[in-house]
């Protein structure tokens, strides 16, 4: 019995030591339970061991990654498959252990996924609703590219003009009011609230420039400077900028009776944009003949202006300077353009431009998100007569809004910057809650940007 049963116990005990039987057995203690003084080569990392060892690199820094994601990278560099500090030496197999591996470049790329959705989906959602919030009738409203006759001020007023008259609808208390009706039938041709609200600056038609109390109702000023329409005007505190048919640009002084402060005379063609930057110290002018001029405050009355931009190919009435960069500005081209451009005005140079395919009539930057809208009028390929919503700074569009039957005129946004009203030609005014809600977190979107992006960013 003894001779017979020998040799089978030593095959039970060779057995008992091959790698198969010690993992399959749920009583081993060890995957391999190998020997304490001699290393066991098919347990260690050759590789890993070899690139540690032979590895004379030097440390380089790239200011694109974060101090935690190139510390996560590392440790994940020095750990072995258990997630333990990698050993070059292995004289036996680690415990059993439910710790997941390593985790591979794709796991990694899975997770960051993962968490830039989470933090998308907390902070940037951003969605176009789906239609309007009110619409109010605008019968007679004069469907003329050149005309600036739509502005909702801060008193919460929002004035229009529609043919000889002048109506102002109150957005608390959703009255309407008609200032005035020119009994000479002369059309008003712009319109502009000062910086305060109390007055509404009113061009004409015939060149005259009328200044109105909101409280009274009542004519306060006739200034009578230009000899053609007046297309647009813009506010600067105290001084009212006029630009009209007549190729001029007229800085007025409203405190006193009839003061000109400056006269500019640079535009070969009609003046139909004027937007003044919110510090109040540039000026951007555009003209029929596809030119942008930016003018400094302090050296106006020298009438010579800081920078001229020609990359339009057609009439500039749509400007908008960008609220969270004073030197930025926005601008818009006809039909024969259609193109959105940014401009830095410190130097001069264009920064972006993206094609839209249509009338460019209205532009309003959105003071909570970092997006950009656009009305459109005539365009191509049925691009015309709609609202774009672009996200700054990329002009990415977020998407559109197809809802005014004849080409958009005019764009204005309330006080609070959260709803915007748009003018169109099928004489309605269509009220759209498009830049809200403010955003709670006061967290920017330049700051997401900085995100690591693993699927452009491949870890080789």
């Amino acid at each position: 019995m003894t001779q017979t049963t020998e040799p089978y116990m030593w095959e039970l005990q060779s057995d008992w030591f091959s790698p198969t039987r010690l993992r399959s057995n749920p009583n081993t203690p060890y995957d391999f339970p190998g020997d304490r003084f001699i290393p066991n080569r098919s347990l260690m990392d050759l590789d890993q061991a070899h690139s540690l060892l032979t590895n004379r690199t030097k440390p380089h820094h790239n200011s694109k990654f974060s101090e935690s994601y190139r510390q996560k990278i590392e440790d994940n560099l020095t750990l072995d498959s258990q997630g333990n500090p990698f050993r070059m030496l292995v004289f036996r197999g680690s415990p059993k252990s439910n710790r997941r591996s390593i985790r591979c470049v794709d796991e990694m790329r899975r997770d960051e996924e993962e968490e830039q959705h989470s933090h998308n989906k907390k902070f940037h959602i951003r969605s176009l609703p789906k239609g309007e919030t009110r619409i109010l009738d605008a019968p007679r409203i004069v469907n003329d590219f050149y005309m600036n006759i739509m502005d909702w001020g801060k008193n919460n007023v929002l004035a229009v003009a529609l043919g000889s008259e002048l109506y102002l609808w109150d957005s608390k208390t959703l009255k309407v009011e008609k200032l005035f009706q020119d009994v000479e039938n002369d059309l008003p041709t712009s319109l502009a609230w000062s910086n305060d609200a109390k007055l509404l600056a009113v061009g004409y038609m015939s060149s005259k420039l009328q200044l109105w109390d909101h409280e009274t109702s009542k004519l306060v000023r006739s200034l009578d400077y230009h000899t053609d329409r007046i297309s647009t005007v813009a506010w600067n505190g105290h001084i009212l900028t006029s630009g009209s048919q007549d190729k001029s640009i007229i800085n007025h002084d409203v405190r006193v009776a009839n003061k000109l402060v400056s006269r500019l005379e640079v535009h070969k063609e009609e003046v139909c944009g004027l937007k003044w930057s919110e510090g109040g110290k540039m000026l951007a002018s555009g003209g029929n003949e596809n030119l942008i001029h930016i003018w400094e405050s302090s050296k106006m009355i020298s009438s010579q202006f800081l920078h001229r931009f020609k990359d339009h190919c057609a009439a500039v009435k749509a400007l908008a300077w960008c609220p969270y960069q004073s030197e930025l500005l926005a601008s818009g081209g006809g039909t024969n353009d259609g193109t959105i451009k940014l401009w830095n005005t410190q130097n001069g140079t264009c920064i972006k431009s993206i094609e839209t395919y249509a009338q460019i009539c209205g532009l309003e930057w959105n003071r909570h998100h970092k997006e950009l809208l656009s009305g459109h009028g005539f365009g191509y390929g049925g691009l015309g007569n709609q609202l774009c919503l672009w996200r700054y700074p990329s002009l990415t569009k977020v998407g559109d809004l197809k809802r005014h039957a004849s080409r958009i005129l005019h764009l204005s946004q309330s006080p609070d910057g959260l709803t915007v009203v748009s003018a169109g030609a099928d004489e309605t005014l269509r009220f759209w809650d498009l830049f809200g809600p403010p955003r709670a977190d006061h967290t920017k979107l330049s700051d997401l940007d900085g995100l690591l992006s693993l699927k452009t960013s491949l870890i080789r």
